[in-house]
């Protein structure tokens, strides 16, 4: 029986190593893809020589790991890092069946001659490949210190599971999740066209030249703006909902979970996130779900943890009127972590329909998740009232409120700001009071109360640069 030799696998790490070559060129595809508001903390993660640790590069399918792994290394051969001291090893190629991490890695030192103590920046993509691949990575992290490592793949949730359990101490997670509304304008080009330049303050909220372009933009966002390929590729954007469904969603729901967690009836799991994201951004009770997706209530539980482990939801809790959370949670809100996977699984968004309430605030909410501060967000709900967004400090109290709105209701209909100010009165916030709207930006003074004005594309849009620029400062130890 013929056995692939180790030239076979030379060539290969050759072909894929393409920066090894004196007379190497910049890959202009990848060149030409604009990076992530995201990759400028990637990178800082990689070469913070400080921490002894590999980098454990996770998020949801198709937001761009792979592309992002390419844009760094080009970046640390322009940065004068010799390419022939970087390898990239994507372990679905057939070729390293078999083989070890350290196994493929010693054979790329051969090559060049490298010794233990050279530093190398070494990257292992579509790692789940390879079985008991975290062990083998926390052997390479102890034996080679001065080695830089990165690992990938495309099941977030077996990566994720497999790095907590065994990555403590040698690991570093970073989280890649779906585009920010502001990194999608980015993409489409309509940065500069329709966002006003602020100051630098990061507190500072934008404004646009034009909000009606604006919020045609929001809508897109909400249909196909969380996912690269379908920003960029004509085809996938006109039928975006196959291509999120087909390559994100069903390849989780019926290959990545199952195999991971040993679920044995999977429709019944596809049943449930079907009714978790046709509810997106609404209270929900364990009840109400058993019922309407036909699981026990037990086995629900689990589900919940497993999708939130995959990226593709996340639970928040509720408190009440005295910002006080429940012992014993029996309802909470269930959120998308990208608002165009419910448009993938039930059709395109239009302005006016019933849903876009929802999707709206699933919107706001999926910019908060890029933030540290999100386990610390929750919605108020009373007998009288209810509040979309509740920041508690560590301390317990609230630190800030906003209401989400899709309508300019808010500025000629008071009854809309009652449970906003008298949270807001109750609890003596500092921070001022928000409502959002479709399209007016302004302060109304309502019963003592200064509340501001914001349009929910303008929050979006400064969530999502601020809370990166913010990551980014700290990665750079400025912030």
């Amino acid at each position: 029986m013929l056995q692939i030799t180790e030239t076979e696998v030379a060539q290969r790490q050759e072909f894929d190593n393409p920066w090894w070559a004196a007379s190497a060129t910049k890959d202009e595809g990848v060149a030409q893809m604009p990076r992530r508001l995201y990759f400028q903390p990637f990178l800082n993660l990689l070469l913070d020589k400080k921490t002894k640790r590999a980098v454990v590069l996770l998020g949801p399918r198709r937001v761009g790991k792979t592309v992002m792994v390419q844009q760094a290394i080009q970046a640390l051969c322009s940065q004068g890092v010799p390419g022939n001291q970087i390898l990239y090893l994507s372990l679905d190629t057939p070729v390293y069946t078999g083989l070890s991490m350290e196994k493929l890695m010693l054979l790329f030192a051969k090559k060049f001659g490298h010794l233990k103590g050279k530093e190398l920046f070494i990257f292992f993509d579509e790692v789940q490949y390879l079985s008991l691949w975290e062990v083998h990575l926390k052997s390479l992290v102890d034996s080679y210190p001065q080695y830089r490592f990165c690992v990938t793949g495309s099941s977030a949730a077996a990566l994720r599971l497999k790095s907590k359990e065994s990555g403590a101490g040698r690991f570093t997670d970073f989280l890649l999740p779906p585009l920010t509304f502001a990194e999608y304008l980015d993409f489409v080009g309509k940065t500069k066209t329709l966002i006003m330049p602020t100051e630098s303050d990061l507190d500072k909220y934008y404004s646009t030249i034009n909000i009606k372009e604006l919020n045609e933009e929001f809508i897109n966002y909400l249909n196909f703006g969380g996912y690269p390929e379908a920003v960029f590729n004509d085809t996938i954007r006109q039928d975006s909902g196959r291509f999120i469904k087909s390559d994100i969603i069903e390849k989780v729901l019926l290959r990545d979970l199952p195999s991971l967690y040993g679920i044995q009836d999977i429709q019944e799991l596809n049943r449930l996130f079907t009714s978790v994201a046709y509810n997106t951004g609404n209270e929900v009770s364990l009840e109400d779900l058993a019922k309407s997706s036909g699981v026990a209530k037990n086995t629900l539980k689990r589900y919940l943890e497993y999708l939130e482990a995959a990226f593709l939801i996340r639970r928040v809790d509720r408190i009440d009127r005295a910002a006080h959370r429940f012992k014993r949670a029996t309802t909470f809100k269930v959120y998308l972590t990208n608002p165009s996977m419910r448009a993938a699984l039930f059709g395109y968004v239009q302005d006016g329909v019933e849903a876009m309430g929802a999707l709206v605030e699933t919107a706001i909410y999926s910019q908060w998740f890029h933030a540290d501060i999100f386990e610390h967000l929750y919605y108020a709900r009373w007998n009288t009232g209810e509040i979309d967004l509740v920041s508690l400090t560590k301390e317990g109290s609230p630190g800030w409120v906003t209401e989400v709105k899709w309508s300019d209701r808010p500025a000629s209909d008071n009854s809309l700001m009652d449970s906003l100010v008298d949270f807001w009165k109750d609890h003596k916030i500092e921070d001022t009071p928000m409502i959002t709207t479709k399209t007016i930006t302004g302060v109304k003074d309502y019963r003592g109360c200064k509340v501001e004005m914001l349009p929910s594309a303008l929050l979006a849009y400064t969530l999502g640069k601020n809370i990166l620029r913010h990551k980014s400062l700290r990665s750079k130890g400025l912030a």
